[in-house]
C-alpha cells in the first residue's frame, strides 16, 4: 500500500533522509546560528505532544500570526503532525483581517508573535500562545509525551491524505477574503513535482535567505519544500534588511518578488553611471560582452571559445562586484507573485545572473508554471510544471488543471463553482496564449485584483465602494497593479463642491482616504491620490451602460495623472 501523501509523512521522510546539517539558521542576537535536524525533530515533536495535550483535535483550525521564522515554520510543521488545519495570516494585518480568519475558519487558537499581534485579536474566545510561551508548550509535551508515548504516532497514522493540510486567504473583488481549502495531498504533490524536473531548481545543501511571508502559498511552499529536499532556510522577518543579510549569509538560493529586483536594478545602475573615464568605459565594454552572452543563452546556442573568455574577463572585473552584493554565492534567484518586467530579467542576466520566473496562485498551491535553468524565455513565466495542464479558453482565459488543485473556497459553494469547473480546471481569471515553444505568455488580468509590486493581492472595488461612501466622492478608480503601492484617481461631486477652494476639495478628499486607510492592512492603503478634473463618462466609454468603470479605458485616458501617482515618491498625496 502506498504511503499517504501527507505532510506529517513529507516531514518525516525528509528526516529519514539524512539531509546534512544545518537544517535552519536562526537569528539570535545579531548572529546567525545554526539549527541541526535532530533538534528541529526534537522541537516539532514537543510542540506537536504539547498541542495534543492541549486537547487540539484533528480537523480543527488553528491561526498563526507573526513574521517569517523558525518558530513559525516549526509549529507549522507541529500542527501537521496533529491533523490541525494552519490558519495562517499576514503580520501586518489588521485587527479586522485577523479577526475575521479566526471567525471564518472557526479557529480553537492562534500563535501570535508578540503582545503587539496578540492585541489585533479583539475578544477571540480560543486559546492564545505566543512566541515567548512555545518553550513553556514543549515542556508541557514532554510530560504528556512521558505519560502517552504512542499518541502522536496514532494521530499521525489517522490523517489522510484528503484531509485539509491549511486555508490560505485571498482577497476577495467584492467581498472579504475567500478561504482555499488546501488538502495534504496537494501540498505533497506540489512540493514533489520538483523531483520531476530534469533540472531541479533547488537542491540538498543549498542555503535559502527567506523573507517572504509564510501565509502566503509561496513562502509556505519553500519552507515545506526544505525538509523535503534538504536546503536549509535562514528566515529573515524584516525584509527591509534583505541587502545587509544576503551578504551575511551567502545564500545559494533567493526566492524574491520583482520589486526587490527593481531596486537593484535602479541601485547598479546608478552605480554604473557614477562611473567615468576608464572605468566607466570598463563597465560599457562588460556589459556589451553579458548582452551577447545572454543573447546566445536565451536562444540556446554555444557561446563562442573567445566570447566565454572576455565574459569570464568581465566577470573579475565588473559581474562579480555586484554578485557580492547579492552574497557572492548565488546559484538561483526566483521571481514570483507579479510580473518581472522583461528588461530587468535581460539586464540581471547580461551581469550573469538569471532570474527565474514563474507563475500559479493559491487555488492550484503556488505553481503552475516556471522557468528552467536551461529552458526559460524573458517575459514568459515558463512551461507547466509535470502533471500540469493548461488550457486557454475561447476568450483567453488561462485554466489550470493539476493534482494540486484546492478542494474549494470554505464555506463559499458559489465561489468555488465560479472559479473550479466540473472538469477539474481552474479558471485563472488571466489571460494569455502558450507560444510555439510551450511557454506560457500572460497578456492580461480577467480579474480586477491588483498584485502589488510586493506580490500583494488587493481588491480594488473594496476600496472604490468605501471611498464613494464619502459624499465628496463621486467616482474612484484604484491602481497600483504591478507598482510599489496602491492609488487612487478620484473625481468629486460637483454640486458639493463648487462653493469649496481646491484647497477644501484636496483636504475633503483626504479626509475620505484616512477613513478609508484606518482599518485597513498597510499594503491595501491608498497612499497617494490625484483629484480628476471631471468625472468618467459613457460618452467616453469609461463606463459601462450599467455604470460599471471600463478600467482599461480610464487608464488609457489619465496614463500621465497616473504616472504622476509615481513619481516623487517622497512627496505628500496629490490633489
Amino acid at each position: 500500500m502506498a504511503r499517504a501523501r501527507t505532510i506529517a509523512n513529507l516531514w518525516r521522510d525528509g528526516l529519514a533522509a539524512g539531509h546534512d546539517d544545518p537544517a535552519y539558521l536562526h537569528e539570535v542576537g545579531g548572529e546567525w546560528l545554526p539549527v541541526t535536524h535532530a533538534e528541529a525533530e526534537r522541537a516539532v515533536d514537543e510542540l506537536a505532544n504539547g498541542l495534543l495535550a492541549l486537547g487540539v483535535a484533528k480537523g480543527q483550525a488553528f491561526g498563526i500570526l507573526g513574521c517569517t521564522s523558525l518558530e513559525w515554520a516549526l509549529f507549522d510543521f507541529a500542527l501537521a503532525l496533529v491533523g490541525a488545519v494552519g490558519a495562517p495570516i499576514y503580520a501586518n494585518s489588521s485587527p479586522r483581517d485577523v479577526q475575521y480568519v479566526l471567525g471564518h475558519s472557526e479557529a480553537v487558537g492562534v500563535l501570535v508573535e508578540d503582545e503587539v499581534q496578540r492585541a489585533k485579536l479583539g475578544d477571540f474566545q480560543g486559546r492564545v500562545l505566543s512566541f515567548a510561551e512555545l518553550d513553556d508548550l514543549r515542556e508541557r509535551g514532554r510530560v504528556y509525551a512521558a505519560a502517552q508515548p504512542d499518541a502522536l504516532r496514532e494521530r499521525e497514522q489517522s490523517i489522510d491524505e484528503d484531509d485539509l493540510f491549511t486555508f490560505i486567504y485571498t482577497s476577495g473583488t467584492t467581498g472579504p477574503p475567500k478561504a482555499c481549502m488546501i488538502r495534504h495531498r496537494n501540498y505533497h504533490a506540489m512540493v514533489t513535482k520538483g523531483d520531476e524536473l530534469e533540472d531541479r531548481l533547488t537542491q540538498p545543501g543549498d542555503l535559502m535567505l527567506l523573507y517572504l511571508p509564510l501565509a502566503h502559498n509561496y513562502g509556505r511552499l519553500l519552507h515545506l519544500s526544505a525538509a523535503h529536499v534538504g536546503f536549509a532556510i535562514a528566515f529573515l522577518p524584516d525584509p527591509m534588511r534583505a541587502a545587509t543579510e544576503l551578504q551575511r549569509v551567502r545564500p545559494t538560493l533567493f526566492p524574491s518578488v520583482p520589486r526587490v529586483y527593481e531596486k537593484i536594478h535602479t541601485a547598479v545602475l546608478a552605480g554604473f553611471d557614477e562611473q567615468t573615464g576608464a572605468r566607466r568605459a570598463l563597465v560599457d565594454w562588460a556589459l556589451v560582452v553579458g548582452r551577447r552572452v545572454s543573447r546566445l543563452r536565451q536562444e540556446k546556442r554555444p557561446v563562442p571559445r573567445a566570447l566565454a573568455l572576455q565574459h569570464r574577463i568581465a566577470d573579475r572585473l565588473v559581474y562579480r562586484k555586484i554578485k557580492d552584493k547579492l552574497g557572492g554565492r548565488l546559484r538561483v534567484a526566483n521571481a514570483g507573485g507579479a510580473p518581472l518586467a522583461r528588461e530587468i530579467g535581460e539586464f540581471f542576466l547580461a551581469i550573469d545572473i538569471l532570474i527565474l520566473e514563474g507563475y500559479g496562485l493559491s487555488e492550484v498551491t503556488t505553481a503552475a508554471t516556471v522557468n528552467r535553468w536551461n529552458d526559460f524565455k524573458f517575459g514568459t513565466v515558463g512551461k507547466p510544471l509535470p502533471g500540469v495542464e493548461i488550457r486557454i479558453a475561447d476568450d483567453g482565459e488561462i485554466l489550470i488543471r493539476s493534482n494540486t488543485v484546492f478542494a474549494g473556497y470554505y464555506h463559499d459553494d458559489e465561489a468555488t463553482g465560479a472559479t473550479l469547473d466540473d472538469e477539474g480546471f481552474v479558471h485563472t481569471g488571466d489571460v494569455g496564449h502558450l507560444d510555439e515553444d510551450g511557454f506560457l505568455h500572460i497578456t492580461d488580468r480577467k480579474k480586477d485584483i491588483i498584485v502589488t509590486a510586493g506580490g500583494k493581492n488587493v481588491a480594488p472595488q473594496n476600496l472604490e465602494n468605501d471611498l464613494k461612501a464619502h459624499k465628496v466622492v463621486s467616482q474612484a478608480l484604484v491602481v497600483g497593479d504591478r507598482k510599489p503601492y496602491v492609488a487612487a484617481l478620484v473625481t468629486v461631486d460637483p454640486e458639493l463642491t463648487r462653493e469649496m477652494s481646491a484647497d477644501q476639495v484636496r483636504a475633503s478628499v483626504q479626509e475620505a482616504v484616512d477613513a478609508v486607510n484606518a482599518d485597513r492592512s498597510r499594503f491595501e492603503q491608498i497612499k497617494r491620490f490625484t483629484i480628476l478634473p471631471r468625472e468618467f463618462t459613457m460618452d467616453e466609454d469609461e463606463v459601462t451602460p450599467t455604470l460599471k468603470l471600463r478600467r482599461k479605458v480610464i487608464a488609457e485616458h489619465f496614463s500621465a495623472e497616473t504616472e504622476g501617482l509615481y513619481g516623487e515618491l517622497d512627496s505628500s498625496p496629490q490633489g
